[in-house]
């Protein structure tokens, strides 16, 4: 008797089913690909915004702090903070009221909080599809298999163990590979959801703290 290995099962199992296992192993691909791009920013941001945030409460002078700054560089609490005073310096030349150099200084943090949110974001969907489907997939493929085995059975006389065996197993063999896709990619979508938000919220708390500072700093130059 032939032994069953996952490569025999592949190579005798219908196309449709080897179709579906190579959507899934293309998935599997794309989901570890997402995950390890998806480490690398969450890396760097995070070391980004300690640095960051060593230097601002170094007592740096803002304009020393953001000097050479790049604009197409800064990422994270960093690019926040430096949209926030690069609006200040601008609507202060034109204006010494308080209010509306303030407002414009939050929208500008705000649009930055939200395009880094977008950019922690990116790829967050895709392995959220790809372990929600995923499953789902592989239960077709089962399905599929379970319906074509007993197909074949039909022109059997007699169905031992040793005749279904082989069938199922290969129809099995698809619900095993969607949990393999899917599993990585729902543990790595939770995890970085969860870092994103984590980040998203010093960034939002620092650019609190950055408008209090600027705020007390319009109202000691305010003339009395």
């Amino acid at each position: 008797m032939q032994e069953l290995t996952f490569w025999t099962m592949l190579f005798q199992a219908s196309f449709f089913i080897q179709f579906l296992m190579l959507g899934l192993f293309i998935a599997s691909v794309i989901a570890w690909v997402t995950i390890f791009q998806r480490w690398q920013v969450f890396h760097q941001a995070k070391q980004q915004h300690e640095a960051f945030k060593e230097r601002f409460w170094s007592g740096i002078d803002l304009n020393e702090l953001f000097r050479e700054t790049d604009p197409y560089e800064v990422a994270g609490a960093e690019r926040v903070v430096y949209s926030g005073f690069k609006t200040f310096n601008r609507i202060r030349q034109k204006t010494s009221d308080v209010e509306p150099i303030l407002e414009g200084v939050e929208r500008s943090m705000r649009i930055a909080l939200a395009e880094e949110q977008d950019r922690l974001h990116k790829g967050l969907s895709l392995l959220a599809t790809i372990g929600s489907v995923s499953p789902h997939v592989g239960l077709f493929g089962t399905v599929w298999g379970i319906m074509e085995a007993f197909k074949s059975l039909a022109g059997v006389q007699q169905a031992t163990f040793a005749v279904v065996a082989p069938g199922m197993a290969e129809a099995l063999m698809t619900t095993a590979l969607g949990l393999f896709v899917a599993i990585p990619a729902v543990i790595a979508y939770n995890r970085y959801a969860a870092r994103s938000e984590s980040l998203l919220n010093h960034y939002e708390n620092f650019a609190d703290e950055f408008s209090g500072i600027l705020q007390r700093s319009l109202i000691t130059r305010k003339p009395s």
